[in-house]
This record gives structure tokens, C-alpha cells and sequence, in this order.
């Protein structure tokens, strides 16, 4: 099992060795085994609190004799519902309505996404705004008190 120990930066993808698909709550994960797309078996050993995003490079830990791998994270497509609005004021009630309950919200130019929840879609129907239920990666916003470049 290969142990990725860091993240480096750079998103050079012609330097790498393999790939690593994770959903939003996987890229948040600091520790974790998962499988590349290649079939290695991996395990994140990251510094706490460590974000991962699309493109970002992990270093596999140091061998004797071997060298590092760079491995490329992928941000996965997985299940999200997307709202959109011709009101921009619509979209900025559900930001607040989402946000007093804590969701993991991406917020865009003219839309909002978030995961997939029956009780936050009942809220949502409320609302004048659409929601679509896509297979999209997910980039949920971060803290304002986080740093956007771990």
C-alpha cells in the first residue's frame, strides 16, 4: 500500500503516476485508504486539517530505493442538486436559509449546489428557484477563516 505523506504545490499532470477520484467530503479527509484509478491500493497520512482540490499533487512517503510518486487528485462527479433562479434575490434566501443550517453550499456566479437531502429539498420548494439533480463534481465553499491554499 503506498502512503501519501504531502501535498506539493503545482498542478503539473504530466508528472504524475496515477490518479485519485474523491468526493467533496473525501477531499476533506486528512486520513484515509482509498484506491487510485489505476487499482493502487493508497492511504492518505496528511497534515491535519489538510484540503485537498482538483489538481492537486500528493507525494507518496520516502523509500530507500524507490522514488516518490506524485499522485493527482480528481475531483469526482457525485450527486449534487443545483439551484438557479431568474431572481437573484431568490438564490440569496436559499443561501441563507442553507447556510443557518450549516450545508455544505457552492456557491456560483447564478446558482447554488449542494448534496443531495429530502428534507433541505422540501425547504427548497418553498423558494423560487429550480433545483436539478445533476452528477457534477462538488466544490463546496470553505470557511471564511480557512485559507484557500492549504
Amino acid at each position: 500500500m503506498l502512503t501519501l505523506v504531502a501535498k506539493v504545490a503545482g498542478t503539473d499532470s504530466h508528472a504524475v503516476d496515477d490518479t485519485l477520484s474523491l468526493t467533496a467530503a473525501e477531499r476533506q479527509r486528512s486520513f484515509y485508504r482509498c484506491t487510485s484509478t489505476k487499482g493502487q491500493p493508497l492511504k492518505l497520512q496528511l497534515k491535519r486539517g489538510t484540503v485537498l482540490n482538483d489538481g492537486d499533487i500528493l507525494l507518496s512517503a520516502p523509500h530507500a530505493q524507490e522514488a516518490r510518486q506524485r499522485i493527482q487528485v480528481l475531483a469526482q462527479p457525485e450527486p449534487v442538486l443545483t439551484l438557479r433562479s431568474d431572481h437573484p434575490l431568490a438564490l440569496l434566501k436559499a443561501a441563507y436559509h442553507l447556510g443557518n443550517r450549516h450545508v455544505p453550499l457552492e456557491v456560483g456566479e447564478n446558482y447554488l449546489r449542494l448534496s443531495p437531502d429530502p428534507v433541505l429539498q422540501t425547504l427548497l420548494a418553498a423558494l423560487p428557484v429550480t433545483v436539478t439533480a445533476e452528477v457534477l463534481p462538488f466544490y463546496p465553499e470553505r470557511g471564511a477563516y480557512l485559507s484557500h491554499h492549504d
